[in-house]
C-alpha cells in the first residue's frame, strides 16, 4: 500500500478521476462564457496555466539538447561503420515501418472520423477573466490548407532556416530540430568524441531532465485541474471516442510488435517467432509492468546474451543506443494521438500536415528517455507542431498508462530484436572474410 501511495501515476489517475467527477456534480457549464467566476474556478484556471506553462518552458530546451545529445551519439556509434551502420539502419527502419502504420490506420481506419463529438475552443471570449490565466492556443507550424506544394516547401523552409536563439525563444519546433541537426553534424566533423563539448552536453540533458522531473511531480495538481475544466467542455459521448482511439493504438501496436517485429528476427536474424517470444518473455515483462525501457536494461541485455547468443560488445553497444533513439511504440502513439486530437478539438488536417505530424513523432521519439510515461514530453513537440493546446495533454494522460506498458514492451522487444540482427550479420560478415 505504501509503495501505491508513493506512485505518482497512482495519484495522476487519482486527480484525474477526482477532478472529472467533481466537475460533473458541481460545475457549470455557463462559467465557460461569464466573466465573472468563483474564486475556485478561477484559481483552478491558474493552477492549469501555471502546470502548462512550466511544460511550455522546457519544450525548446528538452527538443534542442535531446536531439543534438541523440545525434553525438549516434555519430560515436557511426564510428564502429559496420555495426553502427546496421544498428542505426535497422532503428530508423523499424521507426518508419512504425509510422506507416500509423499512417494507415488514420487514413484508412479513423473510427472517429464519422463522430461530431468535438470540444470547445482554447481560447475564451475576449475580456473575461479566462483571458488572463488560461493557456492560448499556440500557432501550427503546418498549413493544412490546400496552397501550392511550392508555397508548402516555401512555408517550411522558412520555418526551418531562421536564427537558432529566435526559434528557441518562440518555440519554433522545425527551426529548433534543423539547428540541432546542423550543430550536431557539424561537433561530430570538427570535433572528436572526447571532446568537452560531448561531456556539456550530455551534462546539460541531465540538468534539464531534472528540472523535468521537479515539474512532473506537479502533474496531479495540473491534471486536476485540466480535468475538472475538460468536463465543462465535453460530453460524455467522449468516452466512446477515446475508447476507440485506445482500441485503434493498441491494435496498431500489436501489429508492430507482434508481426512486424518478430518477421524481422525470423528474416534476418534466424530467429523463429515462437522461440523469440519464450526466450524474451522475461524483459518484456519487465519493461511491460515498469513501463520503463531503462529498468528493463540490464534483464535485456543478459537475456539476450545468455538466450540468443548475442556477445557482450553487441550487447553492450546495441541496447544503450536502442534505449533512447528506438521508441517505435511512441512514435507511432504520439502520431495518432496528435491525428485524433485535431479532430476533437475541429483542426483540418490536409495529407501533408499528417506526415509532417508523423514526421515530428519520429523526432521527439529520439533521444526520449525511457521512463513511464516519457511520450508526453515529446507529445508536446507534436502538439504544438500541430497547434494543438497543451492542455489537451490532460486527456491523453489519463489513458496514457495502460497503453504506455504496450508500447514500453514493443520498444524493448525492438532493442532485442536489433542486437539479434546486429550479432547475426557480424557473423556472416566474419564467415565472409
Amino acid at each position: 500500500m505504501k509503495k501505491l501511495t508513493n506512485n505518482l501515476t497512482f495519484w495522476v489517475f487519482i486527480s484525474a478521476i477526482l477532478g472529472y467527477f467533481l466537475s460533473a456534480q458541481f460545475g457549470n457549464k455557463e462559467w465557460l462564457t461569464q466573466s465573472e467566476l468563483p474564486l475556485f474556478y478561477e484559481l483552478l484556471l491558474l493552477v492549469k496555466s501555471v502546470f502548462l506553462s512550466s511544460l511550455t518552458m522546457m519544450v525548446a530546451p528538452i527538443i534542442f539538447f535531446s536531439l543534438l545529445g541523440g545525434i553525438l551519439n549516434i555519430g560515436e556509434l557511426a564510428k564502429l561503420k559496420t555495426m553502427g551502420s546496421v544498428t542505426i539502419t535497422y532503428y530508423l527502419s523499424t521507426t518508419i515501418i512504425a509510422i506507416i502504420i500509423g499512417l494507415t490506420a488514420v487514413f484508412f481506419v479513423h473510427p472517429w472520423k464519422n463522430s461530431d463529438v468535438t470540444l470547445q475552443s482554447f481560447v475564451p471570449e475576449a475580456n473575461t477573466v479566462q483571458d488572463r490565466v488560461t493557456y492560448k492556443k499556440p500557432k501550427s507550424l503546418i498549413k493544412s490548407n490546400d496552397d501550392s506544394v511550392i508555397m508548402i516547401i516555401k512555408g517550411v523552409f522558412d520555418k526551418a532556416l531562421v536564427n537558432p536563439f529566435k526559434a528557441l525563444s518562440e518555440n519554433n519546433i522545425l527551426g529548433i530540430v534543423t539547428s540541432a541537426l546542423l550543430l550536431g553534424l557539424a561537433l561530430i566533423f570538427v570535433h572528436a568524441g572526447d571532446s568537452p563539448l560531448f561531456k556539456i552536453t550530455e551534462d546539460i540533458n541531465s540538468v534539464i531532465n531534472k528540472i523535468l522531473h521537479w515539474i512532473i511531480k506537479t502533474t496531479p495538481y495540473g491534471i486536476f485541474a485540466i480535468a475538472f475544466e475538460f468536463q465543462l467542455k465535453t460530453s460524455g459521448a467522449i468516452i466512446s471516442e477515446l475508447v476507440s482511439f485506445c482500441v485503434l493504438v493498441f491494435c496498431a501496436t500489436m501489429i508492430h510488435g507482434a508481426i512486424v517485429l518478430p518477421s524481422i528476427a525470423w528474416v534476418f536474424g534466424g530467429v523463429k517467432p515462437l522461440d523469440f517470444f519464450k526466450k524474451a518473455a522475461r524483459p518484456m515483462m519487465i519493461a511491460f509492468s515498469t513501463s520503463s525501457s531503462v529498468a528493463a536494461l540490464p534483464v535485456s541485455m543478459q537475456t539476450t546474451e545468455e538466450e540468443f547468443g548475442v556477445s557482450e560488445g553487441v550487447s553492450g553497444f546495441v541496447f544503450p543506443l536502442g534505449a533512447t533513439m528506438n521508441m517505435d511504440g511512441t512514435a507511432l502513439f504520439e502520431g495518432i494521438a496528435a491525428v485524433f486530437l485535431a479532430h476533437l478539438y475541429g483542426i483540418d488536417l490536409s495529407p501533408v500536415a499528417t506526415f509532417s505530424i508523423f514526421f515530428m513523432s519520429m523526432v521527439s521519439s529520439i533521444g526520449a528517455p525511457g521512463m513511464p510515461s516519457a511520450s508526453m514530453s515529446g507529445m508536446q513537440i507534436v502538439l504544438l507542431a500541430a497547434g494543438i493546446p497543451l492542455e489537451a495533454i490532460g486527456i491523453l494522460i489519463v489513458i496514457d498508462k495502460p497503453l504506455d506498458t504496450f508500447r514500453t514492451a514493443v520498444n524493448v522487444e525492438g532493442d532485442i530484436i536489433g542486437a539479434i540482427v546486429t550479432q547475426n550479420y557480424l557473423n556472416k560478415k566474419l564467415k565472409k572474410v
